[in-house]
């Protein structure tokens, strides 16, 4: 096989993989908090598929911060189209002073009610 050949047979390839990998890369997000109870502890985290990480935290499938402390509740969320924004929105939210985040809460969702069953 020439190298013109091989190039000709492994660029696609590469080419395809690096366009899956940005349509992947560009995909929305979802910045989400978690908590135990109203005003209880709070959990800031991003993902891009709401639903499978809050069935995941209800259920306590991954160790870590949200298990050890029973963070099954979500209490908010907000959709960004550009996962990259969604991943900056959860940076500064995570500086955030608590009273920040609980207003931000109590804004949208004043009784702190779970909203795990209005994801579809």
């Amino acid at each position: 096989m020439t190298t013109e050949m091989k190039i000709s047979f492994v660029m696609p390839r590469l080419v395809r993989g690096i366009s899956r990998w940005h349509a992947r890369s560009m995909a929305g997000g979802w910045v989400y908090i978690m908590t135990n109870k109203p005003d209880g502890t709070l959990y800031v985290g991003v993902t891009g598929d709401m639903a499978r990480r809050a069935h995941e935290h209800r259920t306590g499938a991954v160790d870590g911060f949200t298990k050890r402390y029973n963070l099954k509740r979500l209490v908010y969320a907000e959709y960004h189209p550009d996962i990259r924004d969604a991943l900056c929105r959860e940076k500064r939210l995570k500086h955030w002073p608590r009273r920040w985040k609980a207003n931000l809460i109590e804004a949208n969702n004043p009784d702190w009610a779970d909203l795990y069953d209005t994801l579809a």
